[in-house]
């Protein structure tokens, strides 16, 4: 596999998450626990963004170059040997470790492991919702 979820479907990629949350050593949750970690996630990215804590990816892709040319072949099937998962580690922690684009990652992360421990079809409940909300007034009819 080349980035994760590269060439894959929403729906796959949900499955792909969902396993890999399994493989993690966490188990199925209810819908309502997964749905708070989503909102969890969320309080999360304010907070980040209240205290101006943003992603640098420049300064991450300057400190860890190997990275960069490293993402574009292997991207996903785990760094080759420990020293470079050290250095990843170390870099991503120092960059972009809740930094509110962090945050907003982890909140997709989770709504991908809700719909693939629950089969939803989210590429079909996506395509429904955006059709539907074309129909809908300006605002939705309402102030804001």
């Amino acid at each position: 596999m080349s980035k994760p979820f590269e060439n894959l479907s929403l729906n796959e990629a949900c499955r792909e998450q969902y396993e890999l949350v399994l493989a993690k050593g966490f188990e199925k949750e209810n819908i309502p626990t997964l749905m708070m970690l989503v909102v969890t996630e969320l309080s999360e990215a304010v907070e980040a963004d209240r205290k101006n804590r943003h992603a640098d990816l420049s300064k991450f892709n300057m400190e860890f170059p190997l990275y960069v040319q490293y993402e574009k072949e292997n991207y996903f099937n785990g760094l080759p040997n420990a020293e470079l998962r050290e250095a990843y580690r170390e870099t991503f922690e120092r960059n972009i470790k809740d930094t509110f684009e962090d945050e907003i990652a982890d909140a997709f992360l989770r709504l991908m492991h809700l719909c693939g421990a629950y089969g939803i079809d989210i590429e079909k409940h996506i395509c429904m919702k955006a059709e539907y909300n074309k129909l809908r007034p300006s605002k939705h009819g309402k102030a804001y």
